[in-house]
């Protein structure tokens, strides 16, 4: 994501359609992947590929679901039938915002299971920040313009249950070994991939300040990146917030 205007900057752009595939929020601007787009490509339709997907189940060919968003509901309709495999199914959707809202925000929220394995805090751990991180990203995807059904689809809660439930993530990776104490910029300057989440998280914690919108725990994952707190000071912080009726 951090690099797609520079790629973007480089190709051709006569027009044809652009399907983005990149999760996350461009760091410098907090401009979401399509406005980037817009921005660099302007007569370029363009469409979103996201949604729960491990890239090696992909290629051989497990069944995988998936979403494609454009604002062009006949060219979305005329991509899925392109690119849809037997085992890849295509569900399209008019809402570019949400379906790119809810791959940007489960990065972060990945990192934050994987605190929660590194840490071993357990099973009733994980599923709890799963049901709080999917309202933090209900939260902001509809301040944002957002659908609540996209959120609730393939491209955001799918993707979140996937993304944090399995060491194959490359953010909920990164999360186990700062929950098992190492920090974040070692580990980040040891990687040969790149955990996205890492850069999306203080865009998005800053976002979700500007706008008022309350995201506890994207805001500790922000402060374990940057290296402004430890792992139990924000258990202890997150513990400790005052009780409240369940909801968005």
């Amino acid at each position: 994501m951090q690099h797609m205007r520079a790629v973007l900057g480089l190709m051709p752009c006569p027009g044809l359609p652009l399907v983005l595939c990149s999760k996350g929020i461009e760091e410098s601007s907090g401009a979401l992947l399509h406005q980037v787009a817009r921005e660099v490509c302007p007569e370029s339709p363009i469409a979103v590929l996201s949604g729960p997907t491990f890239a090696h189940e992909v290629a051989d060919g497990l069944p995988t679901a998936v979403t494609l968003a454009g604002d062009d509901m006949a060219l979305a309709e005329a991509l899925r039938d392109r690119l849809a495999q037997p085992a890849f199914r295509i569900y399209v959707s008019d809402d570019v915002a949400g379906a790119e809202i809810g791959g940007a925000v489960k990065n972060v929220l990945a990192i934050a299971c994987g605190v929660v394995e590194g840490k071993g805090l357990g099973q009733n751990a994980r599923a709890a920040l799963i049901g709080r991180g999917f309202a933090e990203m209900s939260r902001f995807g509809m301040a944002f313009g957002a659908k609540r059904e996209t959120l609730a689809g393939l491209s955001g809660l799918g993707d979140l249950v996937l993304t944090c439930s399995s060491a194959s993530s490359r953010n909920y990776s990164l999360g186990i070994g700062i929950g098992q104490g190492k920090p974040a910029a070692e580990l980040l300057s040891n990687r040969m991939t790149v955990a996205e989440g890492a850069f999306t998280a203080p865009v998005l914690a800053r976002l979700a300040r500007d706008k008022g919108v309350d995201m506890p725990i994207v805001e500790a994952v922000d402060a374990l990146i940057a290296g402004r707190a430890d792992v139990d000071q924000l258990l202890d912080d997150l513990l400790s917030r005052p009780p409240r009726a369940e909801g968005l």
